[in-house]
């Protein structure tokens, strides 16, 4: 399957026919006192949106007979990892995750628990990363990413379809952004119906934003409260294209924002999501930023906003993805 740098509406249609019926259909439901809708995607398998993208690479991969007997493999400690060896398991194939040493034990013991081969390989992600591309080589696994692939995008995007099924009438929808590969499938699938897409990135771990800036991917420092799923240090090329378009805004907001917003999640709606997942509340104005500086900054599609919320017009339909849960609960 030949790499792609753009993502096309017929991909977030072919994997929602992939992963239809594998997948748990996205909950949304009004938040009146916010004036906007949650997307509820932390309910999905794995706690995170990344079961769409595992699931879809998964089956694209067995449905064309390119799926080797090694398996499929990933290196990463987190969501994604999480994420292939559930898919793997629900398939019936095997997984192989590598992680640094340092990974917690609490994800090494969940990695196999859905029956992956999980292998601890130096203190550091980049070590752990080498040693999944020496395992391909040796092994001819089937080497996953955790958002750098559009079949992994594609299926990220069949959460906006869903969302679009209870909101017909939606104009904006929310969304944090690590890598890009949620932010590609939402905003190609929303941009086909006319949806403003808002992607929102934590001040320091602005991958988006600075590779809109720059006119391509660059490498970008990486230190926010968010960065266990956000800290990406290069967007995905499919990212920035869907981001080349006046129906999105780029958005930045600093790690207080985001605690704030988590908070109100816990403390108003009782719902308790990671950073990543508050980052998508904290990019819009709103009672969750009480005591945090509030502005009007919008950006257009070639650079960035300042630390400002991205503020809705009056009447406007707003949906903020909640998109993982694998967080700890102790510091709610």
């Amino acid at each position: 399957m030949p790499p792609a740098t753009e993502l096309s509406h017929t991909d977030i249609e072919a994997a929602a026919a992939r992963t239809g019926g594998r997948v748990r259909p996205v909950t949304v439901t009004s938040a009146p006192e916010d004036g906007i809708f949650f997307a509820l995607e932390f309910l999905q398998h794995t706690g995170t949106f990344k079961a769409r993208g595992a699931q879809n690479f998964i089956r694209a991969h067995l449905d064309a007979g390119t799926f080797p007997e090694a398996g499929v493999t990933i290196a990463s400690g987190g969501n994604a990892g999480l994420a292939c060896a559930w898919a793997a398991r629900a398939a019936g194939v095997p997984a192989t995750v590598f992680l640094p040493t340092t990974a917690p034990s609490v994800k090494v013991d969940r990695l196999r628990s859905y029956g992956a081969r999980v292998e601890l390989v130096g203190s550091e992600f980049a070590e752990a990363a080498a040693a999944c591309d020496e395992f391909v080589e040796s092994s001819g696994a089937l080497a996953s990413h955790a958002y750098d692939h559009p079949l992994i995008a594609a299926g990220a995007g069949t959460l906006m379809t869903e969302i679009l099924g209870q909101v017909p009438d939606l104009d904006t929808v929310v969304v944090s952004v690590g890598g890009g590969g949620l932010f590609a499938g939402v905003a190609t699938a929303a941009a086909h119906h006319g949806v403003r897409t808002v992607a929102v990135e934590p001040k320091n771990c602005r991958a988006l934003n600075a590779a809109l800036e720059a006119g391509e991917p660059v490498d970008v420092t990486v230190d926010s409260v968010a960065a266990d799923s956000l800290g990406a240090r290069r967007a995905t090329p499919l990212g920035v294209a869907a981001a080349r378009s006046d129906l999105v805004t780029s958005v930045l907001v600093d790690d207080a924002a985001i605690n704030a917003a988590r908070e109100h999640l816990w403390d108003e709606h009782r719902l308790a999501v990671e950073h990543a997942a508050a980052t998508a509340l904290a990019g819009i104005d709103g009672p969750h930023r009480s005591g945090q500086s509030r502005g009007s900054d919008r950006s257009d599609s070639s650079g960035a906003s300042g630390p400002g919320a991205y503020v809705p017009a009056a009447g406007e339909k707003v949906c903020v993805i909640l998109c993982g849960a694998n967080t700890s609960l102790g510091d709610l």
